[in-house]
Parts: structure tokens; C-alpha cells; sequence
């Protein structure tokens, strides 16, 4: 059992069994190192001790670990259907403009070919006209650059999603 000090989402988070707790983690980040690393570190005392280990793991992963993140995440603009989390994170894009949609579709299949992943953004709380100013700024990033970007990105989305995980009422 965790202390009693410790919040009591993060509480239940830290007593789940071992393959609930990864899927768990999964389902937040689909980059199956990183859900192993958080993992392993359990018991956490404090919900910013699972975002710090979150932050050091998403750091350390490699291309291949770092492309299995981000395959996880659907296209700006086209939630997976059926995934409430997607949909919630890119609400930003659902009351757009069908021009502005379909521009959004072009830049995703222009970026994606370019960089042979999906445009990611951490899309909480941006507009759909926000969202569209990122990938074209963006899709003139070197791959190297736009990576790091891309990092960054998951690691905001990753600190979300943990702090829904963890949140008392969840």
C-alpha cells in the first residue's frame, strides 16, 4: 500500500496490478519503453514524481521507441473514432470551418510525407487556426529539429494524460 499522504488517484494508480498499471500508461502514451520505465518506478509519492519520471523517459527514447509514441496519435482534425481521449484533445478542430478541415487535411499529408510521421501537437486548448499556424511554421523544420519538437510535444500531451490517469475522480 502507498501512504496515505499520497493523492488518492495516484494512490490507486501506484496499487493497480502490474498489467492494468501498463495498460494504463499504454493507453497515455503508446511507446511501450516508456510505459515499462514509469512502471517500474512505482510507488510515486507525488503526481509531479510520475510527470518528472514521464519527462526522463520520453528524453531517453530512441527513433524507434519515439516513432511507436507517436503512432498512437491519430491526424489533426481526425480523431480515432470511438477514442474520447483523442477527440477531447483536438475539440479545438471540431467546430472549424470545413475550408479550414480540408486545408488541415493537406498540411497533415504534407508534413507526413515530409517527416513519414503525423503532424503532433499538443492540441489541449488550441484553436484550430493555432494548430494550423504550428504545421505550417513547422513543416519548414529540419527532421532533426522537428524530432525535438516532436518530443517536447509528446511529453506535454504524456503530462496531460497522466494527470487525467492520477486525477481523484477518475
Amino acid at each position: 500500500m502507498t501512504s496515505t499522504s499520497t493523492p488518492p488517484g495516484l494512490a490507486r494508480f501506484n496499487d493497480l496490478e502490474e498489467h492494468a498499471a501498463f495498460a494504463a500508461l499504454h493507453e497515455a502514451c503508446a511507446s511501450t519503453a516508456w510505459a515499462r520505465r514509469l512502471l517500474a518506478a512505482r510507488p510515486y509519492a507525488t503526481p509531479e514524481d510520475l510527470c518528472s519520471a514521464s519527462d526522463a523517459a520520453m528524453a531517453d527514447l530512441g527513433p524507434a521507441d519515439l516513432a511507436e509514441a507517436m503512432a498512437g496519435h491519430p491526424p489533426i482534425g481526425r480523431p480515432k473514432p470511438g477514442d474520447p481521449t483523442s477527440a477531447r484533445e483536438q475539440s479545438g478542430m471540431a467546430g472549424a470551418a470545413e475550408a479550414l478541415k480540408a486545408q488541415m487535411l493537406e498540411l497533415n499529408l504534407a508534413y507526413q510525407e515530409k517527416f513519414g510521421h503525423v503532424f503532433l501537437i499538443c492540441a489541449t486548448g488550441r484553436s484550430a487556426e493555432e494548430m494550423r499556424d504550428a504545421v505550417e511554421e513547422r513543416i519548414g523544420n529540419a527532421p532533426e529539429q522537428e524530432r525535438e519538437i516532436v518530443r517536447a510535444e509528446l511529453g506535454k500531451i504524456n503530462r496531460i494524460r497522466l494527470a487525467r490517469l492520477v486525477a481523484e475522480d477518475a
